[in-house]
């Protein structure tokens, strides 16, 4: 089991097992603290074995078909490739650290009532957007902390490091807030459905 949890685990396990739902099904599936901690443990990548265990330890309904089906339907970013250590032991595929997160939204949106066409078309467009906002932001901030070590910033590295920290800090306010907004402009007033998507839906929850 990933060792993931943050404060109040407990009780969110109680919610998503159903012993804390509430009458219209599990409002909550991982929280906040969770998802920063699995993304802070996991920056290099997490395999698809790994992501399904974190769902599946905290009693979420989700199995391996469930994730290729994810894929299948273009609702997770990209894996790629890394190499095993050791001779000939070939690679492994890993996926973004976020891909917990995104699982994690799309199922609270389909438990919500929406379906699979209103969450490609609508909710991951602004998703994709604002986390390549955030990409960018990451790799700045990575790039000038890794030139501040040079010797010709030697006289100013104290104020040109918190000014890089103030920087990494205005970043993080601004990805949360466009987050925020694009969740509140991309949501329909209300859950739809199309033909053939509800029993899609049903079955990626």
């Amino acid at each position: 089991m990933l060792d993931v949890a943050g404060d109040g685990s407990e009780a969110r396990r109680r919610e998503v097992d159903g012993s804390g739902s509430s009458a219209g099904g599990p409002r909550a599936l991982l929280g906040e603290d969770e998802l920063r901690a699995i993304e802070a443990n996991h920056q290099g990548g997490i395999t698809a074995v790994q992501i399904v265990e974190v769902f599946t330890s905290r009693g979420v309904k989700f199995s391996e078909a469930s994730f290729r089906k994810y894929v299948q339907q273009g609702l997770l970013p990209r894996s790629r490739r890394v190499g095993r250590k050791g001779k000939h032991r070939g690679s492994l595929g890993v996926y973004p650290a976020k891909t917990v997160r995104r699982i994690n939204a799309v199922k609270q949106w389909m438990a919500d009532g929406f379906t699979i066409e209103q969450i490609q078309g609508q909710f991951l467009l602004y998703t994709d957007l604002v986390e390549g906002i955030e990409e960018g932001l990451s790799e700045l901030c990575d790039r000038l902390t890794a030139d501040l070590a040079q010797p010709q910033h030697a006289s100013e590295r104290k104020q040109l490091t918190k000014e890089l920290v103030e920087l990494r800090g205005d970043s993080d306010r601004l990805v949360g807030r466009a987050h925020d907004l694009a969740r509140r402009v991309a949501t329909p007033e209300t859950p739809g459905s199309h033909s053939g998507a509800a029993g899609s839906a049903e079955e990626l929850l």
